[in-house]
């Protein structure tokens, strides 16, 4: 997976690096502070779809997702991709 929480914090600290550089003209502060909302504002949902991912994967654990039959299923929604909802 190329997009990993580490990545996310790096683009954090890159937007926090650019807003604390001296000697920015007032639009280009202006422009990194729209920015670094918007960066916000998509890092929490990030981290809100990966604690619905931890929960998903929570109750698999919690119902033997995988090990029992017949299995359980989740929703299509909930499904992380990773290959352990392969049959």
């Amino acid at each position: 997976m190329k997009n990993k929480l580490t990545d996310l914090n790096d683009h954090l600290f890159s937007a926090i690096e650019r807003l604390n550089q001296e000697g920015m003209k007032p639009e280009k502060i202006q422009t990194e502070v729209t920015r670094g909302k918007a960066i916000a504002q998509l890092s929490e949902q990030v981290l809100k779809s990966g604690a619905l991912a931890l929960e998903a994967e929570k109750f698999r654990a919690e119902i033997g997702y995988g090990r029992t039959s017949p299995k359980a299923h989740l929703p299509a929604l909930l499904e992380n991709g990773n290959g352990s909802d392969a049959d």
